[in-house]
């Protein structure tokens, strides 16, 4: 059964204006090219899968699609959270903007965290490609579930026991279809899930 949408950490959501589009267009681009791709999108049940994230300044904030933004085709201002700080410790993360954060803000955090260079995270599900890669690539704790503390330093571990700051794509064996890739742009990320995708 695919477990999704459901946030795991503990929110400090403040809701606020939006940021400017024209200050997201790039990272909006991408969702949108994703989507078209069918990486990002929604079940039949309704519920959204899938996430893109920016950096937006040289510490750890970035911007992330809002939580049950999947099945919307076109995202606009009014869909981005902006993540100003976490506590993997706590379980708990901070957010601004019109929407909470996506269910999958921890596991960019650390990301962010961990790799200084890289400023374009992207979360997507894709079956086919997910048993592909399913051990072939660095892959996650198969007890780690999404969204949580567990999955957070399983993504930890293999940014330091691994290849994957090269390789910048992993699997999640305990989330069924997921997939992350990371770049140092948004552009880069994509790439590398699309290459992969082409060789299906």
């Amino acid at each position: 059964m695919i477990d999704e949408g459901y946030i795991k950490f503990k929110a400090d959501w403040k809701k606020t204006n939006p940021l400017p589009f024209n200050k997201i267009a790039a990272l909006n681009k991408w969702r949108q090219e994703m989507y078209r791709h069918q990486l990002i999108g929604a079940y039949e049940n309704g519920i959204g899968f899938g996430n893109i994230s920016q950096r937006w300044s040289l510490g750890s904030h970035f911007v992330i699609s809002g939580s049950a933004t999947g099945n919307f085709p076109e995202l606009n201002e009014m869909h981005y959270s902006l993540v100003t700080g976490f506590d993997l410790n706590k379980n708990t993360l901070s957010c601004e903007g019109p929407l909470v954060a996506s269910s999958e803000s921890m596991s960019h955090a650390v990301i962010y965290q961990e790799c200084p260079t890289v400023t374009g995270v992207i979360h997507v599900h894709h079956l086919a490609l997910w048993k592909k890669l399913l051990h072939q690539i660095p892959t996650t704790d198969k007890s780690a579930t999404y969204g949580s503390p567990e999955m957070a330093n399983s993504i930890i571990d293999l940014l330091d026991t691994t290849n994957l700051k090269e390789q910048k794509i992993f699997v999640m064996e305990g989330h069924q279809e997921g997939v992350f890739a990371f770049g140092e742009n948004l552009e880069e990320a994509a790439t590398v899930i699309l290459k992969y995708l082409s060789k299906i």
